[in-house]
């Protein structure tokens, strides 16, 4: 007689994998330490291999253990795929749905559809993290994500992109700059003009550098300062510390002076491509289609868009 693994076991050795502990490992899986414990050695048992390096702490996994654990969780998400299937073949729009939003779009995104949606579809449990775009991509490829709203393109094989919306560069010039006579900006007066921008690892931050310098040479002339944070931007800004440029949605708080600050660029405007994004294998695909168009309905409906003539990613490739 041999025993069979279980889910259970394999939620337990993910837990131990993630936490390096076991005592935080049951904690987190609502369980005693001793029981967890026992299910891990009934594990390595049955599979007559050991996946733990129980001296190391944190814990450790051993070479054939890392590929298990890899394996696991490919089981887990395949087994939570079995709704999915069901629910696809009937059409639902429902269930526990897992949304990552970069930090760039979540603040002025996140308030103009949460609700609305959330009222069409009460059967979608929406759990929603803020993370940045490569930590998106991993947690969508580890099936930690069903899917994530990001600047696109990514130009990744195993991820498709679905477009909800271009959204303007707006420039923010205050009183001091030289800029700040101009109605109407061009993207050539950045070059010569010292332009803030968010911190690495923001891809909004990659977007301004591609549109402002095309000519590498004169990266360290444009671009001077960096920051975490549009507010932060804005404030140093107003000290007279440069210009910078925001997402058009970003811009619709500003008020008083601030928003005298704001300076459209010329038709056509730059812009940012948004997407919804999710990997191939991907089987939630009428609570992603039912997202995508009530993000893009109210993207239209509630934003005088059609005002800007916009130069989209593929428009500046041709």
């Amino acid at each position: 007689y041999h025993n069979i693994m279980t889910l259970t076991q394999l939620e337990y050795l993910i837990a131990v994998a993630d936490t390096g502990n076991f005592t935080l490992a049951a904690e987190k899986s609502f369980v005693t330490q001793p029981t967890l414990s026992m299910q891990m050695q009934k594990l390595e048992e049955e599979l007559a291999v050991q996946i733990f390096n129980r001296k190391t702490k944190p814990i450790g996994l051993t070479a054939v253990g890392q590929k298990i654990v890899a394996q696991a969780r490919t089981i887990l998400e395949e087994s939570q795929r079995m709704q999915d299937v069901i629910a696809q073949e009937k059409g639902l729009i429902g269930g526990r749905f897992r949304l990552g939003i970069i930090p760039t779009i979540m603040p002025t995104l996140l308030p103009l559809f949460m609700r609305e949606f959330l009222k069409q579809h009460p059967q979608v449990v929406l759990e929603i993290e803020e993370l940045n775009t490569q930590n998106i991509l991993d947690a969508l490829q580890q099936g930690k994500l069903d899917a994530g709203i990001a600047a696109t393109p990514l130009q990744h094989n195993q991820i498709l992109e679905r477009v909800l919306y271009y959204e303007p560069f707006i420039g923010y010039v205050p009183d001091s700059h030289t800029l700040h006579g101009l109605e109407e900006l061009e993207v050539d007066d950045l070059s010569s003009n010292p332009v803030l921008v968010l911190e690495d690892g923001h891809c909004f931050r990659n977007q301004t550098l591609n549109l402002c310098v095309a000519d590498r040479s004169q990266k360290n002339k444009a671009f001077d300062l960096k920051s975490g944070s549009f507010e932060t931007l804005i404030r140093l800004s107003d000290e007279g510390l440069g210009m910078t440029l925001l997402p058009y949605l970003h811009t619709r708080s500003l008020e008083g002076q601030q928003k005298n600050h704001l300076k459209p660029f010329k038709a056509p405007s730059p812009a940012r491509e948004v997407s919804l994004i999710y990997t191939k294998s991907q089987i939630k695909l009428p609570v992603i289609e039912a997202l995508h168009k009530t993000i893009s309905g109210i993207i239209r409906g509630a934003i005088a868009f059609e005002d800007y003539q916009v130069i989209t990613p593929q428009l500046q490739k041709n």
